[in-house]
Formats: C-alpha cells, sequence, structure tokens
C-alpha cells in the first residue's frame, strides 16, 4: 500500500518514534557509500522558495545513491494550469516519490489521491510536518526522550505551530502556546491534542519551566504585505535573555530558519550556547533520508 506524509499524524505515534530514532542512527554513522536509493527518483515540487527543504532532500537523495528533480511551475506544465492530477499520473510512472511545497493543503491531498507513490509534504499553509520529524530528533539528541516534558512555542499559531501540536500528542509532552490575539493556531487541532496542548495568556507563562523553548518568523512568504501591521501585533513575543530565563537553565531553542535577529528572536539567543538550530537545520537531511527509507519499506 503506498503511504503518503500530508501531516506529521499520517505517521502513527511508534511509526514516528522509529522513523525519528532511524534518522538519530544515520547521523551517528552515516555510512556514506550506501545506495539504498540506487535507481530511484524523487520528484520535488516547489511552488514555494526554499533553502532547508530543497537541499536536505536533494543531498539525502544523493547520498544513498538516488536522484532528485526540481520542479517548479514556471519550468513546468504545472504553471500551464495542467491539473494536479494529471501532474500526479504522469509523475507516478516516472519517479519513485514526490514532495511538494505549495500553500494548499487541500492540493496535496488530491496529489496524493491521484498518485501512485508516496506524496511528502515539504510545507503547506496547515502543516511542515518534516520539519517536526528534525525537530523531535534534534530533541532526542540534545535532551533525551521527550515525553512528560514541556515545550514552549512562542508566536504565530501557524503550520509548523500546528505540528508542533500533532507531535505533542504522537510524543506524549506538554506543549504551551503563547500568541498574540488573532494569530491562535487552529482551534480543532488544539482541541484533538486535549491535554497535550495548552494556550496561555503570555510569553512568560509559555516558557516557565519549559525544556524547549520554540518560534517562527512572524512574517511568513506571502504575508510580506502584512509586515508592518505583525511587528506591532507580536511587540513583547520576542525571545530574548530574558524570556529564556524564565524556562529550565539547561533549555534549548529551536527555530526552524530562516530568523530575524531582532525580531521574533535576539542575537543573543540564537547565537547564543542555548541554541540548537544549527543542528535543527542539519537533521532535516537524516529526518527526511530516514523517512523515504520508511515510506519506500527499505528499513
Amino acid at each position: 500500500m503506498v503511504r503518503h506524509f500530508l501531516k506529521l499524524s499520517d505517521l502513527g505515534a511508534e511509526e514516528a518514534r522509529a522513523v525519528v530514532e532511524r534518522a538519530m542512527a544515520l547521523r551517528a554513522k552515516p555510512a556514506l557509500n550506501r545506495q539504498q536509493f540506487a535507481g530511484r527518483t524523487l520528484a520535488m515540487i516547489f511552488m514555494k522558495n526554499s533553502t532547508r527543504t530543497r537541499v536536505s532532500f536533494e543531498a539525502g537523495m544523493a547520498k544513498f545513491g538516488g536522484h532528485a528533480l526540481f520542479l517548479q511551475p514556471g519550468a513546468t506544465q504545472l504553471g500551464r494550469d495542467e491539473p494536479i492530477s494529471d501532474t500526479a499520473k504522469v509523475l507516478s510512472r516516472m519517479c519513485d516519490a514526490i514532495m511538494i511545497r505549495n500553500d494548499s493543503q487541500a492540493d496535496q491531498a488530491e496529489l496524493a489521491v491521484n498518485a501512485q507513490v508516496p506524496v511528502i509534504n515539504g510545507l503547506s499553509e496547515l502543516h511542515h510536518p518534516c520539519q517536526l520529524l528534525a525537530d523531535l530528533q534534534t530533541w532526542f539528541e540534545h535532551r533525551g526522550d521527550p515525553r512528560g516534558k514541556v515545550a514552549a512555542w512562542i508566536g504565530d499559531g501557524n503550520n509548523v505551530c500546528h505540528s508542533w501540536i500533532e507531535a505533542a500528542g504522537m510524543f506524549g509532552f506538554t506543549l504551551r502556546i503563547a500568541a498574540p490575539a488573532g494569530y491562535a493556531p487552529d482551534a480543532a487541532l488544539v482541541a484533538a491534542a486535549g491535554r497535550h496542548v495548552e494556550v496561555v495568556a503570555d510569553a512568560r507563562a509559555a516558557v516557565d519551566g519549559a525544556e524547549v523553548v520554540v518560534t517562527d518568523t512572524w512574517t511568513s512568504m506571502g504575508q510580506e504585505a502584512e509586515t508592518q501591521k505583525r511587528l506591532a501585533d507580536f511587540a513583547g513575543y520576542e525571545v530574548d535573555r530574558a524570556l529564556m530565563a524564565q524556562a529550565r537553565a539547561d533549555a534549548i531553542f529551536m527555530h526552524c530558519l530562516p530568523a530575524h535577529r531582532g525580531e521574533e528572536v535576539s542575537a543573543e539567543v540564537i547565537d547564543g550556547p542555548q541554541s540548537v538550530v544549527w543542528d535543527e537545520a542539519e537533521n532535516r537531511l537524516w529526518a527526511q533520508m530516514a523517512l523515504l527509507e520508511h515510506l519506500w519499506q527499505l528499513g
């Protein structure tokens, strides 16, 4: 049966844990002469710009002997309004998996319905599950099993936040979310997470005793016209040294990048000793290699 990965919960809790553990093993002993992906091709559809998503998938395929194709609307028939269902059927006959990064979870679902190979969400407006595999790997590597612990999300209740919400229930930790009025995460996702997610009044309450502090840019791609309003609305939500001091003394800081120093995070935090953002970025590579192995049943 073809497995897709459009949101983190498309993997069962034990499957997700196995993928993260495999990613840690790959990083610990890369064995770059392996050829698990030999003869396999990953089609990568990018409707939005990318650094980490593109490089991690492309490099991961190459490290295990496979090949990745970079596809953009302006250079494919998707840019001329070819139905996404037709694209899915064609790519399924030529490639072994499809990764798509776009603004529509609904389009990703349509792609998956019409594809005969795994479809992977490289980012949508609702979820960013590949980022969470890397974030969870980073948490395990630096602080051990998240179960029973506390993470704090500070800022916009966006796609990355939604994937953190799913992760909380699947990995058994508490996620406290502090977002300004009008920027709260999806209420249905919060409700589904039950006791694992708490929406609190302010950033200080969210980070109190937290082991992990996470944030993201206040203005994502496509929201540039809202920049000035968002800067005003998010005043008081910067993760700075004073806010980190409210967390556990050994708390780590995460950010999916790109970061805007002086906005959602201060330079002294993201470039300081509690920051693990560079390990987090690298782990996109190992987590996605482990994910591909799992979807292709190679592990």
